[in-house]
């Protein structure tokens, strides 16, 4: 059984992580020390029974939280197949906010992902062009990514605004990730992985700027940073520091 923070609702984390198709607690990964979901759960599971707490993220356009929750389905305008799942969702009165948590992932090797003839299907509005033209580089090759899952940000982007658009809601895509040092061995990252990724995020969010979902990277060290200088969130604040460690 995984072990929380303190002071976080551990039954309702724990309810939220069954749910998703991740299988992160029953197959053990969400004990890992390198655990990107352990991370995400722990550091928003304090804001899901007091979401009206949970500060505006920094450089996204939202209001007042209302509603925080855990492994978030942002299911495509079908039926069947797999939705995205993301690791948190956030809703205010105007927008709609899935989070994307990294932890060590995008230093690890790629892995060969790609879009399945569903996606061409004319179902994500005329304002989603630049995510479609980026799907069809990635398809074609014009374009390729490989410290960044820029596949998997497409899907949340589809998904996110599909559920966006039920609700007549904004909608925002939040790349949280961090850039930690060591790995949980105490082998230091490649830097140059490092600088990689920050320079692939960057190119990533020139292709889809201006389109409907918003695209938003956001550090996870910027994150805590902001957080601790809240009085109330003092003690959160230090146990995540001294569970995770240096996030960058």
């Amino acid at each position: 059984m995984p072990v929380f923070l303190p002071d976080l609702p551990e039954a309702l984390i724990l309810e939220s992580l069954k749910r998703s198709p991740g299988n992160e607690i029953a197959s053990g990964k969400f004990d890992s020390p390198e655990s990107s979901a352990a991370l995400a759960a722990n550091a928003f599971g304090w804001f899901l029974e007091r979401p009206d707490q949970l500060p505006p993220l920094p450089d996204v356009p939202q209001g007042r939280a209302e509603a925080v929750w855990l492994a978030a389905e942002m299911r495509f305008p079908w039926s069947g197949g797999r939705h995205p799942w993301l690791d948190v969702g956030l809703a205010t009165h105007t927008t709609l906010i899935g989070i994307e948590s990294k932890r060590y992932e995008p230093f690890r090797p790629a892995k060969n992902t790609g879009f399945s003839e569903v996606y061409d299907r004319p179902v994500w509005g005329a304002n989603m062009g630049r995510y479609t033209q980026l799907q069809r580089d990635l398809v074609s090759g014009a374009q390729a990514y490989d410290a960044l899952d820029a596949v998997q940000l497409i899907k949340h982007a589809y998904g996110i605004r599909t559920r966006a658009e039920k609700r007549a809601l904004g909608s925002v895509l939040v790349y949280l990730f961090a850039e930690p040092k060591f790995w949980a061995s105490g082998k230091q990252v490649d830097r140059a992985r490092v600088a990689l990724h920050r320079r692939e995020v960057a190119a990533f969010g020139r292709a889809v700027s201006g389109d409907e979902v918003v695209f938003v990277p956001l550090r996870w060290g910027n994150l805590i940073r902001q957080w601790a200088a809240i009085p109330a969130l003092g003690a959160h604040v230090a146990a995540l520091r001294e569970r995770f460690g240096d996030l960058g």
